[in-house]
């Protein structure tokens, strides 16, 4: 009989954030953990508090209240110990232009205190990681805005961090760069790394992250994984219905149901939101047939991430 497996330790403690930028509250009571391997998406449009969030956790900007705890300890009490854990991707782009990626990778390793030949095999790891092991020589300032980005994150995996925390790795990049970042960070979380990574990109937290967070002006409003927070938070399902006409009556009708939510009507087509399109789909099918509505089709959308998103904060994740 084989033991059981080790249950992953608690790595990172968020507790009571507060951070205030004169008189905006950038953060208001931000609280969560993260288990040893995990990967965590924050989710939020611009202005929610995201970036204040990473460079927090990153040990750049200091909280006004509330503790960022690290393999239990507070990293703004010891700073320097916890950078030797933390790897820190921010959005701006932090390289010396005029120097090969080769170069720039051995400043970064050498600030992180790796040096002599476990920088050289490490400089070597994460150039193939990043799929620029044959541009290594060449000075950054010939590179793509995503060559860029991805020089920029092999910079922060040099030393191995526990914690890789990544703010919006890739935005404005092409499809490449974009897939190289995306099975990079992949593999780290594979490999053990525990990953933080904000996005504007619903897709690529839910490629990427075991749970998600979603922050809106300045809180966090909804913690889980992606299953949970569809079952737990999405309050409606559709039914797109395609008809060769689209009756007035109808559709009034379909608005009075008790447990229709809303309808919409674009050209011929109908759709209408409701709490559970599977128990009262008899319902919707025998109002349009009574009012001579032919069905053409009829698909029924269930809950998504965006669904909860819109519900939650009343915006697109792009607005």
């Amino acid at each position: 009989m084989k033991p059981a497996a080790a249950k992953p330790e608690t790595l990172l403690e968020v507790s009571h954030l507060k951070k205030a930028y004169g008189k905006k509250q950038a953060l208001k009571n931000v609280s969560f953990a993260l288990k040893e391997g995990s990967s965590f998406g924050f989710l939020g449009p611009n202005g929610a508090g995201k970036s204040t969030t990473m460079k927090i956790l990153a040990g750049i900007v200091k909280a006004d209240s509330g503790s960022v705890r690290l393999l239990g300890r507070d990293i703004a009490r010891d700073p320097r110990a916890a950078s030797r854990h933390i790897g820190y991707v921010p959005q701006e782009i932090t390289l010396y232009e005029k120097l090969s990626a080769y170069d720039n990778l051995v400043f970064f390793g050498q600030a992180y205190g790796v040096a002599g030949n476990d920088l050289k095999r490490r400089i070597g790891e994460v150039l193939e990681k990043t799929g620029l092991r044959d541009r290594a020589r060449d000075e950054v300032q010939t590179y793509s805005g995503g060559m860029k980005r991805r020089i920029n994150i092999a910079a922060a995996m040099l030393h191995r961090p526990k914690l890789l925390i990544l703010d919006e790795p890739t935005v404005g990049i092409d499809p490449q760069s974009r897939n190289h970042i995306l099975e990079s960070v992949r593999t780290l979380n594979r490999m053990g790394s525990t990953i933080v990574y904000t996005t504007h990109y619903m897709e690529e937290v839910e490629a990427i992250s075991t749970r998600i967070g979603i922050l809106d002006h300045g809180r966090l409003i909804a913690e889980g994984t992606k299953e949970e927070l569809v079952r737990q938070l999405a309050r409606e399902e559709k039914l797109v219905i395609a008809t060769d006409g689209v009756s007035p009556e109808a559709v009034e009708e379909l608005r009075g149901h008790r447990q229709v939510e809303r309808v919409d009507v674009e050209g011929n087509d109908i759709t209408v939101y409701l709490q559970s399109a599977s128990t009262y789909l008899q319902d919707i099918l025998f109002i349009l047939s009574n009012h001579q509505v032919r069905i053409r089709t009829l698909n029924r959308v269930e809950p998504d991430l965006e669904t909860v998103f819109l519900a939650l904060t009343g915006r697109t994740l792009r607005d």
